[in-house]
């Protein structure tokens, strides 16, 4: 295995130029699918790596569980055995675990306590709270029947500050975060980057690019950019956000001026790969190659490891 097997930690240094591009040049919808699988596969890859090297670094220390004949000479010349390596693993496969739980435990949190705070109410799609707090966020569906699509929970403070048709911009903003069920990408990307730091330009960039995508069917939906652009001002000057990383809103996360110039600008190109000639195509062809190796490095590390654990004794 050599070195290789150490690869899937450090290609997701990979995500950093083509995060930034892709969120550029890409269209917001291709982009947030394309980097929300990327950082997916590499959190995967990553994840495997320290398996491994708990498994190789560990199997001659007193009281493992491992088989003894993992910790044979010729076990030890094949892999590259390094009991620091093995026990650093250890401790970072143990905090990737922690941090991961801990952010699907608040997600969950959050999600309940949001439909607990809506028992009772009709069962529309739409839910204004009297609140002096303004917000606005997209709440996925979490009860039954007509509940499983979701609600967009909005306060009257927000609405106060918005005249009618950027209310309704703001509508079509919050129900395309459910139509494309963002919360999912934002979740996934968030849990990547707690099982490997490198990976979170792609946390930011999916974060940007959820809200470039909700902005652009707003647009769409009202058939006007300059007026979801005044929605998105006039809300990021006095919005608190979303309860929640992993729900989306409004004034969520990502450079505010960055989407109102963008919805200002025309709009994107339909949902093409680019050309591998251009600056963003050879990014994002760079970032799916530097995907394949981790996952290829990963997949011949441990294939190796079966077949040379297999010979040192009966599995």
């Amino acid at each position: 295995m050599g070195v290789f097997v150490f690869l899937p930690l450090v290609l997701p240094l990979t995500a950093v130029p083509v995060a930034r591009l892709a969120e550029q040049h890409l269209h917001p919808r291709l982009a947030t699918r394309f980097l929300t699988a990327l950082a997916v596969v590499l959190a995967v890859c990553s994840t495997l790596c320290l398996g491994l090297l708990v498994v190789v670094g560990t199997a001659q220390l007193p009281g493992n569980p491992l088989p003894d004949g993992w910790s044979d000479a010729e076990v030890r010349d094949a892999v590259p055995y390094d009991e620091v390596a093995g026990k650093v693993a250890i401790a970072a496969l143990v905090a990737v675990a922690a941090a991961c739980a801990a952010t699907a435990s608040r997600h969950r949190r959050v999600r309940r306590r949001a439909w607990s705070a809506l028992e009772g109410m009709p069962g529309r799609r739409l839910v204004v709270l009297p609140d002096e707090a303004p917000y606005a966020y997209a709440l996925p569906g979490g009860g039954r029947g007509r509940d499983r699509a979701g609600r967009v929970v909005v306060s009257s403070a927000l609405l106060d500050c918005l005249n009618s048709t950027e209310r309704t911009a703001l509508f079509a903003h919050e129900r395309a975060h459910l139509t494309g069920r963002h919360h999912r990408s934002l979740l996934a990307v968030r849990l990547a980057a707690r099982a490997n730091p490198l990976l979170r330009p792609l946390q930011a960039a999916v974060a940007y690019t959820t809200e470039r995508w909700a902005d652009e069917e707003a647009a769409r939906t009202t058939g006007s950019r300059t007026l979801v652009a005044r929605a998105i001002g006039k809300a990021a000057l006095v919005s608190h956000g979303a309860p929640s990383p992993t729900l989306a809103g409004i004034a969520g996360a990502g450079p505010v001026p960055r989407r109102v110039a963008a919805l200002l600008a025309p709009a994107p190109a339909a949902m093409t790969w680019p050309s591998v000639f251009t600056r963003a195509g050879l990014a994002v062809w760079t970032a799916t190659a530097g995907t394949v190796g981790s996952a290829l490095s990963s997949a011949n590390a441990t294939v190796t490891l079966f077949f040379l654990l297999k010979a040192s004794t009966q599995l």
